[in-house]
This record gives structure tokens, C-alpha cells and sequence, in this order.
């Protein structure tokens, strides 16, 4: 049975095999097994045998280039003394490369990095356009309405400032800092901040905004996070040590090596060398178009000779190619390229001459101030000439706070001082008062008619009519105000209220009703009226021009005095402490007061640029003769570029464009004025070589030129100056003498006068001297304006004729070495890193005058004569050095004082150097004749930088020139 059995098994076995083996499923069976096999021993070479390799050749295949910025060239003087240059510094970067998975974490480590820079003073300096005033509160830092609003465009992710909404829409425009740095406050989550222990964490004002800061500026470079963002710029070495030692609480934070330009001689250079910043948006298209390799992160020239030679600067960046793994990390530098540094620039200016001459500037100024405060209230009338205006000692007072030298809010802030706390509540008090008075003027149904108000209700109630009338109110439709209404003519003549002036207004429909806040719908005129003055005066509470306001007048009527002011500035930190001036002041009245504050200007310690009054600004010019290069362009005042470049210091930028004395403005460069007798040479060169005008011949000086309606007076009358001949003309300044020439210079061969032909001459040989275009400068500059009406007050510089200072130079430049017209120019040579030259900047004439020999003597004599025995040469007198010069006096306003200017050369027997002196404002051209002594004793030698640093204010000079 056994032997059966198994031949059973057999005969069945033999059965399946010929099933199977016809079976097509086992043949796909068979198939899918191989292929099992075939997949299990690959993933076991792919994930066993070869799996680091290949992770490693996966996470390598993206790779990622990027620039390496060059070193920028240095500015030098033109005798090698170093002006811009770079310095090692470090940032704090931040590079998110995925060690913090939640939101949580990666906040707390902000926070923690946070609490070491502020332990060490730093400050974030994101991209976040808010900051913090001194009493703690959120402003937005943009320097303008119109970057606020690109800024809010960035921030809310929009492609134009047209998709901005209104209040109550998606992306408003009309946010505060502190509306719109709260919800992004909540948005990153950083209100549910907590501790490592899980405890909620209290911010303070600072905090909140450096966490927004890095917060923001991280998200705007999100899409490089192979890249690090810097979050701090050029910290210090404590700083930098604090944040390594505690790197394993900071992942991803690390401090980069890096330069920061450097200026030395800083605010005597500033407006000439101009600062570095980031590449504006609007401006990369441009840049690119010169040189594709610029981006927004490069940092750029953007003012002054920074700017202007940018492209030799700027070096040529390297190139760094790597392959970074799926959260950014470097895994391999593939090549790199080195970069180029920038090319260096020699300017043709003299250093030592461009500091001295700045403090020059200042000391004569502050001379000019010191001499001209009085304690007085009311020392000018109508009749006052503009020669002999005095400054009453209160309107220097309220320019300590009205030019911003002393803080309001850090007088109303809590850490004020006594005597601070002092002027607050009397400006608190005061202005509830004034307030008050404005509504009862304002609601009163027989109000006063504006003449019949006093000084500061009036000022105040014309304050609140411009407000009203301000694009930031809306609400005076200026141009709807139909000026053939009485009410017009009235509010003109002050002889109407300003309540029913703007009740005409709400029915004339030149009032928005729709701007008026608190305006219910169908409501009538009354209702209208009434809340316009409720929003109106609420509004003025927190206007910090209003309050401004509140303290001019406060100060005016002896509520708060020199006293308090002097005090708040020791307090302010403005002064130095001096317990003993302190005590005095304190215990004085205002008399100690008043001598107390000039010798403050005296002494330079409040300067001409701090206080903004007549005269705060000025600018010199110093010229080689025979190559047009600029030895010296200086304008006061100055600013502190270093703290504009690399890192806009934005409360700082804000001060300066709030300045009254306009230190971004150039006023060797930008102050354009009428010459006034500074032009009188080209009238004197268009007169003889026109043949209108001979040698030989004179003019009778009588003090009066009464050919011309109105009749001209010369600065002498009633005195008179006689017989004038060509040279004494020239030495007198005689307005009679020139303003014959221009007459004569109007009338043709037949003896008839034809105004145009003399604008026609004047213009000629104005335009022959360059006055018709820009300088050649290699900074900014305004246009010249050569006169286009009435030959006779052109020819002794008025008319319309307007210049600044570095056109008169290249005027005065070819009246010294006759005739040649350079195109003026502040630079020497460029050399690239290693000093090799790449190439020169030479004398650049753009013409040559044609004038008779003879001609350019008598001029020349008559300008020697000015320094030598006419009106300036008490001013002259003991100068080592012969110089020949023209002064030059200009009215602009009854109730300002004159402009002065000073054109000039030397030496007179062999010119090598012209100086030219403007003082906007300066009273008398004496004034500006006094600079240019002191400027040519320093040109040649006679005295050093040193010691005109070491010099105060300058007696004003009291030699009375009106020309």
C-alpha cells in the first residue's frame, strides 16, 4: 500500500507541474516575484549601501550665487589727508534656516537677542520705517508724507500707493505707528511671548518695536534664506561678545565682518562729500542701467561728491557660487570670485582751508548775533533800514524751542527736570486759556473783528484759519473763495471775525462740510459751524506747531523767560554743567539773563545754526585763478554726515529737515541772491568795450539817478559822490555812476533809449563771464538767473538777476586772471586701491574773453581802490597780503536784513586765488568783507587751522557799507 501511496504522490506531483506549467497565472506570478526581487534588493542598495551618497547628491543639486560687496574707495584732500574711508566693523545677522519649527520659539529667541543689544545700547536697525520720541510714544520715521506712504505700501504687500485705503478700509493710509505696529504686534504672534517657564512676558514700548523690526525685516528677505539679514549694524566689541558667548540660545544669529564709512572733519565736508545709504527703489532701474550687478541691499553715494562718483567708488563686487541644502544651509562653495575695491578720489580741496574757513563762518555770524541782540521788545519800527535791525532778545529765547536746540516733550516727559516742569505748566496753562479765549471769540455772536484783537488771539485764530486751509485738513477750499466778496475784502483787511468769515464760507460752499468731523447727515449751517470749531480746537491740542505757537507768545508776554530757558538747556544736556552760571541764572532776574545768553553766542557754545535767526547761514568760495580748480567750498551749517550713511539715524535726518537753518541746503552752491554791487565790473567791462563809455570820461555822482522812474538812489544820499571816472567809480560803488552806464548801454546810435538793447549788452557780457549756466561744480547746484528787465537796476546788480556764490567765482575768476572762463571743478585725480593713477582732472576752459588790456587795468585798479582807500578799507587795513575786491549789498525784504556779498582776488600785483563770501541775510557786505580777511590770512599763511579753532565770535564789523 505503501509503494501505491507514493506512486500516487508522483502521479499528482506530475499532474500540478503540467497544470502550472500551462497555467498563465503562474507565469505572472512568477513575473511579479522577479520583480519584488528585483525592487527589495534595490531600495536595499539605495537606502543600506549607497544611501548616504545619494541624500548627500540629492540635498547638493540647488545651488545658489551670490555677490560679495567690494570695499568702497576712499576721499582724500588734495594733499592725501584722508576724508572717507572705510572701517572694520560687525553686524548682527540673522539667517532663519529652519532650527526653530514654531512661531513660539523663533520669537523668544528674538526677544532674548533683543535684551543683549539693549543691555549694550545697540539699536535695531531694520527696515521698519517707525520709531520712539523721547516721551516713549511710536512715530513713523519717514522724512516725508510721500515715503510714508511707499513704506505703508511695502508693509502691506502692495504693488502701488493708489491701492492704499482710506481709514475704515483694508490697507489704510490714515493709520498711527502705534494703530499699525500693534497689528503686526498680534499678527506675529509676539502678544502670547512667554518665558522658557511658560510665563507671559510684559514689553515695553522699545521692545515691541525692535521685535516688529527684525520680525518685518526678516519677512522681506524670507525668500533667501540662504542669505543672512542684517538686523544691527556695526556693533560694538562688547556686543559682539555678549551675542557669541550666548550663540547656543541664538540659532542662526551671528555677528558678520564688515566696513562702515568713516568721515573725518565730518560737518565741514558734509555738504560737499555728501553721505552713503541704501540704494533707494526708485533709483535702482537707473543705477542698473550703468551697472547691472547693483541691488536694493548695496549701499550707495546719495549725496554730494558720494554720489557724483559713484561708479569709481562703488569697486566691483565678487561672487560667491555654493549649493545650499532645502532649508538654506551652505553645504559646498563651488568658486569664488574675488572682488575689486573701489577706485580712491583726490579732491582739489585743501583741507586745513576748508575747516578753517567753516569756523570762520560761524564766528563771524555769531559776532553779527551777539551784536544785534537787544533787550528790548519792539526795537524795530516801519522805518527801520535793513541795515540797522536789531533782534529783540525774546525772539532768540523761543528759537531754543521754535529750532528744536531744547524738547518739548522731554519738558512735558516724566524724567523733566524742576525748572522743566516749571514751563510746562505754565504751557499747559496757557494754552487751556488760549483755547478757551479762541472759543469765545469763535462762538460769540458779536465777536471782534481780527484788528481788534490782541497780538496773540489774533496769531492763534490765524493759525487755526491756515490749519483749516491745509492739505492735511481739507477743509478751506482756497481756490473756491470768490475774491470779489466783501466778506473777502474784509478778512483781507482784518476788519471781519474769523467766526463770520467762515460761516460765509459754510454758506458759500467754500468750506468741505464733508471734511468736518462729527458732521451729522442733513445737518444745517449752525450744526456745520459748531462742529467744525469742536474738531478744529480739539485737533490744535495736539498740534506740536500750535503748541510751538503757545510758547512764541508765552515767552513774549513774560510768562516763561531767559531765566527758565538758560536752566532747561544745562538740564537738556545742550550746556555743559556749571554749577556757578546755574546758581546765578537761578538767582537773577532778566537782565543777568540776557548778558548771560549773548555771551552764551559769544562763546559759541549756542550757535548761529541753533538759533535760525538773521543771519544763520553763509558760504565761501576759494578759487586757483589759473586752473578753475575749488580749493575750498564751504557752507554753513553743516551736519554730521556720519550719522546719515551706512544706517540712517532717522530721528536725526528728521531734526535736520526740520532745521530752520537749513544745514542739507548748500549755500556756497544752492543760496541763489541778487549780487546787488558785486556785479557792477561786468557793467563796467560791457560799457567800455561797447564804446558807451571812455576812459577819460566821467559821471556826475549826485546821490540821485532820476532818469528812471522810480528815481535810484545811491547808498550815499543824501551825500553825493561828484565826478566819477571809470576806476573811482568802481572804488566809490556809485549807484548814480552805474546806473548811468546801464542807460547808456540802453541807448543806440541815434541816441534813442531801448531798454532791451541795454538788457540786450548786460546779458552779453554776463553771459561772457558764465553767468548763464551752472559753475561746473560736481555737486548739486542751482541755475543762475541773469536780469531780464531794466538796464539801469541790473547794472548795478538788482533787476533779477540772482547768482550763488561758486557762479560769482568763476566770475571773479576771470576778472582776475582776464578773461579766461573755466568750468570750476572740486576734483584733483583718481588712483585705483593701490595707487596707481587712472586718471587726471584738468583745467577745463569753456572760453576766453576778448577784452582790451586797458580795459581789464581800470577794473582791476577800481577793485584794488574798493580794498585799498574806498568803503572797505578799514576793513583791509593791516592785511599781509594786497587783495583787490568788490562788495556787494541786496535788499530782499523791508523787514529783513540786506544779503551781503563779497567777491575778491589776490595778490593784486600776481592773482592766484579768488574768494568769494555770501551771508544771506548778513546786513552789510561789510560783514562778508570781514570773512574774507580772515579768510585770505589763512590762505597765505598768516594764520593756521589751530588757531582759528581756537577763536570765538568775531566783532561784528562796524564799517557801514550799503551797496
Amino acid at each position: 500500500m505503501l509503494r501505491d501511496f507514493l506512486e500516487l504522490l508522483r502521479e499528482r506531483f506530475a499532474e500540478l507541474r503540467r497544470e502550472v506549467k500551462t497555467s498563465r497565472l503562474f507565469i505572472l506570478g512568477l513575473g511579479y516575484m522577479g520583480l519584488l526581487a528585483v525592487m527589495v534588493f534595490r531600495l536595499y542598495q539605495l537606502q543600506i549601501i549607497n544611501g548616504e551618497s545619494y541624500q548627500k547628491n540629492y540635498l547638493q543639486k540647488t545651488e545658489k550665487t551670490v555677490s560679495i560687496p567690494a570695499t568702497r574707495g576712499n576721499i582724500f584732500d588734495t594733499n592725501g589727508k584722508l576724508l572717507a574711508y572705510n572701517r572694520l566693523s560687525y553686524n548682527v545677522t540673522i539667517k532663519d534656516s529652519g532650527e526653530y519649527r514654531k512661531p513660539a520659539q523663533r520669537n523668544l529667541m528674538y526677544y532674548r537677542l533683543i535684551r543683549i543689544l539693549n543691555a549694550h545700547g545697540e539699536t535695531v536697525t531694520g527696515r521698519l520705517e517707525i520709531g520712539l520720541n523721547d516721551n516713549g510714544a511710536f512715530y513713523f520715521t519717514s522724512p516725508n508724507e510721500e515715503a510714508r506712504k511707499r513704506f505703508l505700501r511695502d508693509f502691506y504687500g502692495l504693488k502701488r500707493v493708489t491701492e492704499l485705503t482710506g481709514a475704515s478700509g483694508k490697507y489704510p493710509s490714515e493709520i498711527t505707528a502705534e494703530e499699525l505696529l500693534n497689528k503686526r504686534f498680534q499678527s506675529y504672534k509676539l502678544n502670547e511671548l512667554k518665558d522658557e517657564e511658560g510665563n507671559p512676558l510684559s514689553l515695553s514700548n522699545l521692545e515691541k518695536l525692535e521685535l516688529v523690526n527684525i520680525r518685518y525685516t526678516m519677512g522681506l528677505t524670507a525668500y533667501r534664506s540662504y542669505e543672512s539679514t542684517v538686523v544691527v549694524t556695526h556693533v560694538k566689541d562688547e556686543t559682539r561678545v555678549d551675542i557669541l558667548e550666548n550663540q547656543a540660545k541664538l540659532l542662526g544669529v551671528n555677528c558678520e565682518q564688515t566696513t562702515e564709512r568713516v568721515y573725518n572733519d565730518a560737518v565741514p565736508f558734509s555738504s560737499l562729500i555728501g553721505y552713503v545709504g541704501k540704494v533707494p527703489d526708485e533709483q535702482l532701474k537707473e543705477l542698473r542701467e550703468k551697472n547691472p550687478d547693483y541691488s536694493l541691499s548695496d549701499t550707495i553715494g546719495r549725496t554730494g561728491i558720494e554720489e557724483y562718483m559713484e561708479q569709481d567708488l562703488h569697486g566691483k563686487k565678487g561672487s560667491r557660487t555654493m549649493y545650499v541644502d532645502n532649508v538654506g544651509h551652505v553645504m559646498e562653495v563651488e568658486s569664488e570670485t574675488e572682488p575689486v575695491a573701489g577706485n580712491d578720489v583726490y579732491l582739489s580741496i585743501d583741507r586745513d582751508l576748508q575747516v578753517g574757513i567753516y569756523h570762520q563762518l560761524e564766528q563771524h555770524l555769531a559776532g553779527i548775533l551777539a551784536a544785534k541782540l537787544v533787550n528790548e521788545d519792539n526795537p524795530n519800527n516801519d522805518t527801520t533800514d535793513s541795515t540797522a535791525r536789531l533782534i529783540p532778545i525774546k525772539d532768540a529765547y523761543y528759537q531754543l524751542i521754535g529750532n528744536n536746540v531744547l524738547s518739548l516733550d522731554h519738558i512735558k516727559g516724566e524724567s523733566a527736570s524742576e525748572t522743566e516742569r516749571f514751563i510746562a505748566e505754565r504751557l499747559r496753562s496757557y494754552g487751556e486759556s488760549s483755547l478757551a479765549a479762541m472759543r469765545s471769540q469763535l462762538m460769540d455772536s458779536a465777536p471782534l473783528n481780527m484788528a481788534e484783537l490782541p497780538n496773540d488771539q489774533r496769531a492763534f485764530l490765524y493759525f487755526l484759519y491756515t490749519y483749516l486751509a491745509s492739505s492735511e485738513s481739507g477743509i478751506v477750499e482756497k481756490d473756491q473763495i470768490d475774491s470779489s466778496k466783501d466778506y473777502y475784502a474784509r478778512w483781507k483787511a482784518d476788519s471781519i471775525s474769523l467766526r463770520e468769515f467762515l460761516q460765509d464760507g459754510i454758506k458759500d460752499g467754500w468750506i468741505n462740510t464733508t471734511a468736518v468731523k462729527g458732521v451729522k447727515k442733513y445737518a444745517g449751517a449752525e450744526e456745520v459751524y459748531q462742529a467744525l470749531i469742536d474738531s478744529s480746537l480739539e485737533e490744535l491740542k495736539s498740534n506740536s506747531d500750535f503748541e510751538k505757537l503757545l510758547c512764541q507768545y508765552m515767552i513774549r508776554n513774560n510768562l516763561v523767560g531767559g531765566r527758565e530757558l538758560c536752566l532747561a538747556l544745562f538740564d537738556q544736556g545742550v550746556l555743559e554743567p556749571d554749577p556757578a552760571a546755574q546758581a546765578a541764572l537761578a538767582s537773577n532776574g532778566p537782565a543777568y539773563a540776557y548778558s548771560y545768553f549773548v555771551q552764551l553766542v559769544s562763546d559759541l557754545k549756542i550757535t548761529p545754526a541753533q538759533l535760525a535767526l538773521d543771519p544763520c547761514t553763509a558760504g565761501c568760495v576759494v578759487t586757483d585763478v589759473t586752473t578753475g580748480k575749488v580749493k575750498a567750498l564751504v557752507s554753513y551749517p553743516g551736519y554730521d554726515n556720519n550719522r546719515l550713511t551706512n544706517t540712517m539715524d532717522a530721528r536725526y535726518y528728521t531734526r535736520l529737515v526740520q532745521d530752520e537753518s537749513l544745514p542739507l541746503y548748500n549755500n556756497a552752491t544752492q543760496a541763489r541772491k541778487a549780487p546787488g554791487s558785486a556785479f557792477k565790473p561786468i557793467t563796467a567791462i560791457a560799457a567800455l568795450e561797447e564804446n558807451v563809455f571812455g576812459l577819460t570820461d566821467t559821471i556826475n555822482g549826485t546821490g540821485i539817478y532820476d532818469e528812471i522812474t522810480p528815481p535810484l538812489r545811491c547808498w550815499i544820499y543824501p551825500g553825493r559822490h561828484g565826478l566819477q571816472n571809470m576806476e573811482s567809480g568802481i572804488r566809490n560803488s556809485c549807484n548814480v555812476f552805474f546806473a548811468d552806464l546801464g542807460h547808456r548801454l540802453a541807448t543806440n546810435a541815434q541816441g534813442e533809449y531801448d531798454p532791451g538793447l541795454g538788457m540786450e549788452r548786460l546779458s552779453k557780457y554776463a553771459i561772457m563771464f558764465g553767468l548763464d549756466q551752472k559753475s561746473g561744480v560736481e555737486i548739486i547746484e542751482n541755475d543762475p538767473m541773469i536780469s531780464n528787465q531794466s538796464p539801469e537796476q541790473s547794472a548795478i546788480g538788482q533787476g533779477t538777476n540772482s547768482f550763488a556764490n561758486v557762479q560769482l567765482s568763476r566770475y571773479v575768476t576771470a576778472l582776475a586772471n582776464r578773461g579766461t572762463v573755466f568750468n570750476l571743478s572740486v576734483l584733483d585725480r583718481v588712483t585705483d586701491w593701490q595707487g596707481e593713477a587712472i586718471r587726471s582732472y584738468e583745467p577745463n576752459v569753456i572760453k576766453t574773453m576778448d577784452v582790451k588790456a586797458e580795459n581789464w587795468d581800470v577794473v582791476q585798479r577800481g577793485m584794488r581802490g574798493v580794498v585799498e582807500s574806498g568803503s572797505a578799507s578799514r576793513i583791509f587795513k593791516g592785511l599781509e597780503v594786497n587783495i583787490a575786491g568788490k562788495t556787494g549789498t541786496a535788499q530782499e525784504s523791508k523787514t529783513r536784513a540786506n544779503h551781503a556779498f563779497f567777491i575778491s582776488f589776490g595778490p593784486y600785483e600776481n592773482p592766484s586765488l579768488a574768494v568769494t563770501v555770501n551771508i544771506p541775510y548778513g546786513y552789510t557786505s561789510a560783514n562778508a568783507a570781514s570773512v574774507a580777511k580772515d579768510v585770505y590770512r589763512l590762505c597765505f599763511g598768516y594764520t593756521n587751522v589751530d588757531e582759528v579753532l581756537n577763536a570765538g565770535a568775531q566783532r561784528a564789523s562796524d564799517a557801514r557799507i550799503e551797496d
